[in-house]
């Protein structure tokens, strides 16, 4: 960022962008219309600098609506313009386009001594090689915390034990394991704010721990017709169906992870031996699969008929300009809830993400008697004990395991 570049400069650099990653002239159209705006507002009030609380309070101004507080899904009149607003926040701060449509609470403006505190643990979970994933999410936890040291007007300076309390009251009504990973990241802040000099004492002890019950719930599945209604209800003549078309089976044949899917390179598939092999965004193990016959047709469909043209690494990236590979946090819940709109099937409550079909294809497995140390090599866990949660979904294997109640207590009378 150049503190010496005017808000008309910026804007030359966005609008200049996006014509060379093709976005179409219509788009193309509606941001010079919204950033004419915003620069007649920067004429009229005598500023020539970008900043975050400017364009803040232009949209403000102009629509009546903070940008943090635009619903979702957004109307027609604040989607576009809170699109062009956050792109334009993000070129300000990072000197790029975003790698995907960002959202109003990614850019909330914290004040600059939480930015620049984020800024370097950000840089710190980088250098001690956390993947990209795994900081990102990290980061998005942390900001979180700081949004609300902000509000309650709490400087980091005078953070205490009685206000780390208060703020994990305010989680109460999350999910207990979200609960656990939201304060685990906290903690590593607080003890890299420890490390850093900030603190005498290391405030991450102050934060309660999370009991959890192992296997108190279990993992969310789908039937196999659930599944094999969502894959039909694909249009696999089109570009974009060739793709989801291909996710899908990645997920739901071979029991990839979102993240290894989104961000599996080229060069993990070897079509001479008919396997994909790539290291886990997760674990950071090496797995190596067979590419099964209806995968691999799928992913060549993808690549021949469907794949825009990009340098990007990625097998998967983005139908839409510029054609990037997908975010590190993308989860693809949408995609897959969409199919499943189409499709007219009705899923198990809590089972709406991508891990279902991998949980499910955890599930057939077991029910065709495939031994747990096999399917721990198909998931690619560590160990069987990461498996072992999915015997408890093996209905057949429960049953078989059943003792007679009569047996059982002729037993103990004899």
């Amino acid at each position: 960022m150049d503190e010496r570049e005017t808000i008309r400069q910026l804007v030359d650099r966005v609008l200049k962008d996006i014509s060379a990653h093709h976005y179409a002239s219509t788009t193309q159209a509606n941001y010079r219309g919204f950033y004419h705006q915003l620069l007649q507002c920067a004429d009229a009030r005598g500023i020539g600098a970008y900043s975050s609380e400017f364009g803040h309070d232009f949209f403000h101004s102009r629509y009546r609506c903070r940008l943090e507080d635009v619903p979702s899904p957004a109307p027609r009149r604040l989607s576009g313009p809170r699109r062009y607003l956050t792109v334009l926040d993000y070129y300000h701060r990072y000197g790029t386009l975003p790698p995907r449509r960002p959202s109003a609470r990614a850019i909330q403006v914290l004040p600059t001594e939480l930015e620049q505190a984020l800024a370097d643990f950000n840089r710190d979970c980088t250098d001690r090689g956390h993947s990209p994933r795994a900081a990102r999410t990290r980061q998005a936890r942390v900001r979180h915390f700081l949004t609300y040291m902000a509000n309650h007007g709490i400087p980091l300076t005078a953070v205490t034990g009685s206000d780390l309390s208060h703020y994990t009251t305010t989680l109460m009504s999350y999910q207990p394991k979200t609960v656990r990973v939201i304060l685990s990241q906290v903690r590593t802040f607080l003890r890299f704010l420890h490390r850093w000099g900030l603190y005498s004492q290391d405030l991450s002890r102050a934060l309660p721990p999370v009991r959890m019950i192992p296997g108190a719930r279990l993992p969310h599945s789908w039937p196999i017709q659930a599944v094999s209604a969502v894959l039909a209800a694909v249009d696999r003549g089109t570009p974009l169906g060739k793709r989801d078309y291909a996710i899908l089976l990645l997920a739901a044949r071979l029991g990839l992870r979102v993240g290894d899917i989104t961000t599996l390179p080229l060069t993990a598939l070897h079509w001479q031996t008919k396997t994909v092999a790539w290291v886990q965004q997760k674990t950071g193990r090496t797995v190596e699969l067979p590419l099964l016959d209806d995968v691999g047709w799928a992913i060549i469909d993808y690549l021949r008929n469907g794949r825009p043209e990009t340098e990007a690494p990625c097998v998967f990236v983005r139908h839409r300009a510029p054609f990037e590979p997908f975010a590190v946090d993308a989860n693809l819940h949408g995609l897959l809830m969409h199919y499943v709109q189409q499709a007219g099937v009705t899923v198990p409550a809590g089972a709406h993400g991508m891990h279902a079909l991998r949980h499910g294809l955890a599930g057939r497995l077991l029910s065709a008697d495939t031994p747990l140390p096999v399917i721990a090599d198909v998931l690619g866990h560590r160990s069987t004990q990461s498996t072992q949660v999915y015997l408890a979904v093996d209905e057949a294997g429960l049953r078989r395991c059943a003792l007679n109640p009569e047996e059982v207590l002729t037993d103990v009378h004899a």
